[in-house]
C-alpha cells in the first residue's frame, strides 16, 4: 500500500497545528520531519523542541529526518520528543550498525537514509536491523527542487534486494514527487512517498493524495 508522508518543511508554521489538521484530513499517514543543521545541508530547520510540538497535535506517524552531522548525539532527544521513525543518513556516521541499533533500542522504528551519489552498498550489512530505506531523489537540503531521473533505478535496485531477502522494510523516496513524478518510483518499487510542496502548494490537498495514491499522471 503507498502512503504518503507530507513534510512540513513546506508548510506555513505560523499556522502549524492547522497545517498539521491539513495532513490528517488528507488521508496521509504520516508526518515528515526534515531537521537540518547547516553543517551537512546547507540549510537550517527544526529541532526536537518542534516535534514535541508536533506531538500532541496529531496520531499520525511522527517520521523525522535527521540532516545532521553527528545524529548520535540527538537520537534520545528526539525519541523523548515523540518521533515514531528516526532516519539518519548513512554518510553522517562513522559506525552505522552501532547507530540504528541505538535507535531500535530507544524504541523507536530506524531508517538509513541515502544521497544520490551514495552507493546502495552501505546498506548491505544493516538492512536486516532497520525498518525503512529512505533514498533521496533530490540532493537535501531544500524544498521545491526537481527529481533527478536516474533514482528510479537505485529504487528498484535496492527493492529487489528487499524481495530477495524477504523483509519487512518499507522503501521512502523524498524529493520532486509530485503528480508528474509518482509513477516512476512506484513503478521502481518505493512505497512511502514524501511531498513538500507540491502538497502544500495544492488547492486540495485531499485530491492530491488521493491522486498519489493512484499513481499520478502516468
Amino acid at each position: 500500500m503507498i502512503k504518503i508522508a507530507p513534510s512540513i518543511l513546506s508548510a506555513d508554521f505560523s499556522v502549524l497545528g492547522d497545517e498539521i489538521k491539513k495532513i490528517e484530513r488528507s488521508g496521509a499517514e504520516m508526518v515528515h520531519i526534515d531537521v537540518m543543521d547547516g553543517h551537512f545541508v546547507p540549510n537550517l530547520s527544526i529541532g526536537p523542541v518542534i516535534v514535541s510540538a508536533v506531538r500532541p497535535k496529531t496520531n499520525l506517524i511522527l517520521d523525522v529526518h535527521l540532516m545532521i552531522s553527528e545524529p548520535d548525539k540527538y537520537l534520545e532527544a528526539f525519541k523523548e520528543a515523540g518521533a515514531d521513525i528516526i532516519t539518519v543518513h548513512a554518510e553522517t556516521v562513522h559506525h552505522l550498525d552501532r547507530t540504528v541499533s541505538r535507535i531500535r533500542e530507544l524504541g523507536v522504528k530506524a531508517g538509513v537514509a541515502l544521497n544520490p551519489s551514495t552507493n546502495e552498498s552501505v546498506l548491505e550489512y544493516v538492512l536486516e536491523k532497520i525498518d525503512m530505506v529512505l533514498v533521496m531523489t533530490v540532493n537535501p537540503g531544500f524544498g521545491g527542487q526537481r527529481f533527478i531521473e536516474n533514482m528510479a533505478s537505485k529504487i528498484a535496485r535496492i527493492r529487489k534486494i528487499i524481495t530477495e531477502r524477504n523483509l519487512p522494510v518499507d522503501l521512502q523516496v523524498d524529493g520532486g514527487i509530485n503528480e508528474a513524478t509518482i509513477s516512476k518510483v512506484v513503478e521502481a518499487g518505493a512505497n512511502i512517498m514524501v511531498t513538500g510542496s507540491a502538497f502544500f502548494n495544492s488547492p486540495d490537498p485531499v485530491a492530491f493524495v488521493r491522486h498519489l495514491k493512484g499513481n499520478g499522471d502516468k
